[in-house]
């Protein structure tokens, strides 16, 4: 078994923070079949995720994501090619608010 943790810093709120996770778990739920359930809590989010081969879970806080994953024997030969997907996921799902943060200003 394989395991993967992932963990991305940010400068959101908990609540921009918990739009990004809620978008991340739209996004596997439908891509890779995942069934997820998310948890409020008033300082961590939670999105567990799970499917045949691999569960885990999303910590989500006004700081960080934290994803904690399992996978099982046959997805574990993938770990380095699941790892760089949700990876680039996160990073996608975060690069906005990025930007947006650095915008230049519009010249007059």
């Amino acid at each position: 078994m394989a395991n993967l943790h992932i963990r991305r810093e940010h400068a959101l709120s908990l609540a921009a923070a918990r739009k990004i996770a809620l978008t991340w778990a739209e996004h596997v739920e439908a891509e890779f079949g995942m069934e997820c359930a998310y948890e409020e809590g008033a300082k961590e989010d939670r999105v567990t995720f799970t499917r045949s081969g691999v569960n885990g879970v999303l910590h989500v806080t006004s700081d960080h994501f934290d994803l904690d994953a399992k996978l099982g024997l046959l997805l574990g030969a993938f770990k380095g090619r699941i790892e760089a997907e949700i990876v680039k996921n996160l990073d996608d799902l975060l690069a906005p608010k990025a930007a947006a943060r650095k915008a230049p200003a519009k010249k007059q």
